[in-house]
This record gives structure tokens, C-alpha cells and sequence, in this order.
């Protein structure tokens, strides 16, 4: 066992919150206050327990950050310097970074941020925007000179090589990242922002100047543990000196891997020992959006599910190392596949027979055979196994290993008969459930970092104190231990729900929006809309809203999945004339491949339909 410090805060300075309580007309700390409990309340929900969960509106934050800043700007890190930002004629104020929207100079996407696209990726200043306009009042902002104050970032390029290229703890995701920004050449980076939303630059002549989020909210995980400190009474230092490991998104990379370390190097701080980045996890083949309706939120799913089987689904189904897709039907897989019917199976067998056949006390063993003792030297050598894999923070291998040993824990079941040999050699059976018994502590303990609300469950039936440790998880329960009455740990989820759930996520997503959140385009006239017949049609299986169209664009017939089942019958979309895009990437819905759209209107569903045109006439 490790004594561990894990701590984390809510980022509450960031624009969105101030545009937010703008649009809102509300104070930006209540918006962030009223965030703050529904993170909180999702985390707990889900079991996850920091030490500390602060946030960057706290006191405390606020003095490390001006102290830090203050240090920084003392040792030449910080300085002056005369900029151009856009400065907005309406709302009278010079225009934070994600204020302004426009055109990204790189890809041409619309929608890009001041400071960032999220379509290529690419860091960007405000004044790079094509066509930019104020986030706010939609207005075209003018360019103003304003002093700001800068970050010596490049001062730090040979320093930042050199530790990312010799740090052998870093994952790949996160090294390649941060070498290719490295490539390109650091340049030094605006550290404060004109708003009066922020914690204030704490030197003279800058009244209105805040520090920039990114310049302050690192310091959450330092502000956080001082805190923990306060309450604790002990020294939060002690713990990042030793190792400290930051876990984040993929979204958030360069800024942990490039800004934070240097922020670190020049105040004089131990750095990072690993950064630990996700990958982006997409929702039924599509990106999540919020904006579109196309989200499974954790207070939702929870009304429904236990939080378990969305911790186990997400680590079994998303490494670390790549992107990966949330599918009902595969949750649905894995639940009742690998839960129900191997661990819940498992266990659920162990835990009746031995109630049946031995009066509920863990029998004792004898005269093993090599079947046996290999099992019992699988059963012992799991903990360390999976400690391993965690350390290395492969979690998801190591959770792998867990239920690997329980398949191999239900075929040695199967081998042992002990419903058999409980009549004609009882040490058969005794050996068989003793073992069983053993591997259903074992991987009590080795379960509780992945599923710690069932492994109560199992505890609780084999009537142990919660106290073991992982250093004693391979230390056998004596024979002749009572355990508890029973009961199904895991159950299985039924297609019906799977059915209304996938129903409800695709109800509020219409062929309009589908259509914007899929095509990224340059140009409108690389849509390609061709007058299709539908020659084709019938009903999704397992859904009250989808249709599966055959279509005649004219050289060829396409399959199209369409949310139309609740507007029209299959019949009556026979043969109607249709518009559709046809050089649309294609998808899946409900499992069913769609390789094009139909255009609908966006209050009824109504499809657009063109009577009088050719199969396969262009649309201009």
C-alpha cells in the first residue's frame, strides 16, 4: 500500500463561465458555484474520492497564484509589452481570446476560437481570425494597442526538449505531442487577459488586467492540496517532492506537457513525474456535443445504471492510447457478457454452493492436485499482476488480467463438477470451493480501484472486516469462515433498455444537425445534393425513430438511415423524390452502415421533396 495525496479543483476563471453569466445576466460565481456541485455531485455519485475537490475561486487559490505570479515577475520571467487586441466598439472593452470567434487561418473552419480551433487543433491568436466578430454583441471588433504581460516560454525550449525527450515515464500520446510543438519553435506566451472576471495582477498599474486562466489554473492541484494541508495538518510538499502525476484530457495536452513544466522550471519547482492524457471518447460513432443534444450525461445514466458498470465499461473499452467510441449495444455487450456471465456468474456459484454443500463455511482443503495448485498459484499471483499494471497506469490491462482469471476461475468450476463430486468425493468439491473462495477475495481486493461499490458486495457476503490491504489481497481466508447468504452481485441489462435509451438519444437529434455536426467543409459547394428515389424501406429493428431507405441517386442506389419513423410509415415513403447528400461520410446507427442524408425541415421532420426532377439531377 502507497500513501497517496489526490487532489483536484474546479477551473472557475475561464471565459465560458463569464460569457455564460453574461448571456445569463447572472455573477460569474454563481455560474461557476452552480457547476462546481454538479461536477462535485457526479464525481461522488460515481465513487470517486479525491482528498480535496477545491476550486480556483477559493482564497487560497488566489493568494498562491498572485504569489506565484509576483515571484515569476521578480525573477525577469514576467515582462511588458504593447499589443494589438480587438477591441469591441459595442460592448466597449478590449476582447478576451474566446471572445472572438471567426474563421481559422489554418483550415479554413468556421467557428474557431480566439485561441484555439477545434477542427485542426491549432493554437491561434484572436487577431489571426478571418472575419472575426465579438462573441457577445456579434459585432466586428476594431484592433487597439493594450499592454500586457508576457511569459518568457521560448526562454525554456532547450530545458523542455531535454526533459521531454529524456523522460521515459511519459506515455507516447503525451511526448509526440509536445516534441511537435517543440518543433515548431516556443514563442513567449500573453499571461494576462483585460476582464474584470479573474484574480488580479498583483502589480501597480494594472487595474483591470487579470492573470490568464492558464496562468493560474495549474495552480488548483497546489492550491487544492494547501488546503488539504490546512485541514490535514500535514505537509502536502512531502508529497509532490516524492512523485507527482497529473491525469488528463487529450484537449488539454500542450498546455500540462509545454506551459506548466515551464511555469515550474522558472519559479524552481520539481517537475511532474508523468502526465497521464485520455484519449476523446465519442458517442455512438459521432462526436459528443451538448449543443446538438448528442450526450449521455452521468446524473442520466446513474437514474438508470449503477456507477460501477460505467467505470468498468469506460476503462474496458477505453485505453489510453487511442480514441474510442461509447455504443449502447456494446455497453450492453460487455455488461452482461463479462459481468453478469463470467464475474457475477462466477461468484454467484461459488457463494450457493458452498451455502449448499458445506453450510456456508469455506471448506477444508486437501490433497491437492497440479489442476489445484496451478489455480491457487494463478489466484496468488494476481495482486501482483495487477499492482504492476497499475503503476504503469496500463489500468486497463491489469483490469483485463481480473477477469481473464475469472474465466479461467468458471472453467475450472466446470471441470471440478463439485455438484458432482460433493456425492462421490467430497475433497474434490472442498478443494474446488475453497479455491473458489479464495479467488473471490482476491479479486474483492484487486476490484476495488476499478468497481468499489460491488466489491462491497462481495465482502459483504464473505463476511470479511474492509481493513485487508492490497499487501495482504493474497493471504487465504481460513477454512471454516462463515460466510453471509448469497445474492446475484451483477445483472444483466435487457435489450429493452438498451432500446430506450438509444431511442431518447436519438429522438433530439435531427438530419439538419446531424448533417452540421458530420460535414467539415471549406466551401458550400463542395455539398454534393442529388435528387434519390426511395425504392427501399423498412424499420429499424429496436427503434421507434429510424427508417432504413434504399435509395436511386441514378449510377447507383445507396442505403440511408434516417429519423423519420415517427412522421412517416414505411409505405408512405415509398417512391417519393427525395433530396440527399450523398458525399457524406458514412456512419452507423443502431449498427446499420448510412451513406448519405436525407434533407428534412427542421420543425416536423417534413422531408424535402422534389416531384418534378430526375433521379440524380445536382442540386445548385
Amino acid at each position: 500500500m502507497k500513501d497517496v495525496l489526490f487532489v483536484c479543483a474546479s477551473d472557475e476563471h475561464g471565459t465560458p463561465i463569464a460569457v455564460k453569466a453574461e448571456q445569463e445576466g447572472k455573477p460569474p460565481k454563481e455560474v461557476a458555484g452552480r457547476y462546481y456541485e454538479m461536477i462535485k455531485k457526479d464525481l461522488e455519485s460515481c465513487s470517486i474520492s479525491f482528498d480535496n475537490f477545491s476550486r480556483t475561486t477559493d482564497p487560497k487559490h488566489y493568494e498562491i497564484s498572485q504569489n506565484f505570479f509576483l515571484k515569476l515577475y521578480e525573477k525577469g520571467y514576467i515582462y511588458e509589452k504593447i499589443i494589438k487586441q480587438p477591441y469591441c466598439e459595442e460592448c466597449s472593452r478590449f476582447l478576451p481570446d474566446r471572445y472572438v470567434e471567426g474563421i481559422c487561418p489554418h483550415c479554413n473552419a468556421e467557428r474557431a476560437r480566439g485561441d484555439h480551433c477545434e477542427t485542426c487543433g491549432r493554437h491561434l491568436e484572436p487577431t489571426q481570425l478571418i472575419e472575426p466578430t465579438c462573441l457577445i454583441c456579434k459585432s466586428t471588433p476594431e484592433i487597439r494597442e493594450s499592454k500586457q504581460y508576457f511569459f518568457k516560454l521560448s526562454h525554456f525550449q532547450k530545458e523542455l526538449e531535454a526533459w521531454i525527450t529524456s523522460n521515459d515515464q511519459l506515455p507516447p500520446n503525451v511526448k509526440n505531442y509536445a516534441l511537435q510543438w517543440l518543433k515548431e519553435g516556443l514563442k513567449d506566451w500573453i499571461l494576462t487577459r483585460d476582464m474584470e472576471w479573474g484574480i488580479p495582477v498583483p502589480l501597480e498599474n494594472a487595474e483591470g488586467k487579470i492573470i490568464y486562466v492558464w496562468g493560474e489554473a495549474f495552480l488548483g492541484y497546489v492550491s487544492s492540496a494547501a488546503q488539504w494541508s490546512e485541514i490535514s495538518g500535514k505537509h502536502w510538499e512531502e508529497y509532490w517532492n516524492e512523485k507527482a502525476v497529473h491525469f488528463i484530457g487529450k484537449d488539454i495536452i500542450y498546455h500540462h506537457s509545454i506551459f506548466w513544466p515551464a511555469l515550474l522550471m522558472a519559479y524552481g519547482c520539481k517537475l511532474p513525474y508523468t502526465i497521464i492524457a485520455g484519449e476523446y471518447l465519442s458517442l455512438e460513432g459521432r462526436k459528443m456535443s451538448t449543443s446538438k443534444n448528442w450526450v449521455i450525461w452521468a446524473s442520466e445514466f446513474l437514474e438508470t445504471f449503477d456507477s460501477d458498470t460505467l467505470r468498468y465499461y469506460l476503462i474496458a473499452n477505453a485505453p489510453l492510447s487511442r480514441d474510442t467510441d461509447f455504443s449502447w449495444e456494446d455497453f450492453q455487450r460487455r455488461v452482461n457478457d463479462e459481468l453478469a456471465d463470467v464475474l457475477g456468474n462466477f461468484l454467484h456459484r461459488t457463494f450457493t454452493f458452498t451455502t449448499r454443500f458445506f453450510e456456508g463455511k469455506i471448506p477444508e482443503p486437501s490433497d491437492y492436485n497440479e489442476y489445484d495448485e496451478e489455480f491457487e498459484s494463478r489466484i496468488k499471483a494476481l495482486p501482483n499482476i495487477v499492482a504492476d499494471y497499475i503503476e504503469k497506469f496500463k489500468f486497463r490491462e491489469g483490469l483485463i488480467e481480473i477477469i481473464k482469471l475469472a474465466k479461467y476461475g468458471n472453467k475450472y468450476f466446470n471441470d471440478k463438477e463439485p455438484w458432482k463430486t460433493v456425492k462421490t468425493n467430497k475433497n474434490v468439491a472442498a478443494n474446488c470451493l475453497y479455491l473458489a473462495n479464495q479467488l473471490s477475495k482476491v479479486m474483492a481486493v484487486t476490484l476495488i480501484p476499478y468497481m468499489p461499490v460491488k466489491t462491497q458486495e462481495i465482502v459483504e457476503i464473505l463476511n470479511l472486516d474492509a481493513d485487508f490491504t492490497w499487501d495482504n489481497a493474497a493471504d487465504f481466508i481460513p477454512a471454516g469462515h462463515l460466510i453471509k447468504e448469497p445474492k446475484p452481485i451483477f445483472t444483466k441489462v435487457n435489450d429493452d433498455l438498451i432500446t430506450k435509451e438509444k431511442d431518447e438519444l436519438y429522438e433530439n437529434l435531427k438530419d439538419g444537425e446531424t448533417m452540421k455536426d458530420e460535414i467539415s467543409i471549406d466551401d458550400f459547394a463542395a455539398i454534393d445534393l442529388r435528387v434519390g428515389k426511395i425504392v427501399g424501406a423498412e424499420s429499424v429493428k429496436k427503434s421507434n425513430n429510424l427508417l432504413k431507405l434504399m435509395v436511386n441517386i441514378g449510377e447507383k442506389e445507396i442505403q440511408v438511415v434516417a429519423g423519420i419513423a415517427k412522421k412517416y410509415s414505411t409505405e408512405e415513403v415509398l417512391n417519393k423524390k427525395v433530396i440527399v447528400l450523398v458525399n457524406l461520410q458514412s456512419a452507423k446507427l443502431f449498427g446499420i452502415k448510412s451513406e448519405g442524408m436525407l434533407l428534412a425541415t427542421d420543425d416536423n421532420m417534413s422531408l424535402l421533396t422534389v416531384e418534378d426532377a430526375d433521379i440524380g439531377e445536382k442540386i445548385k
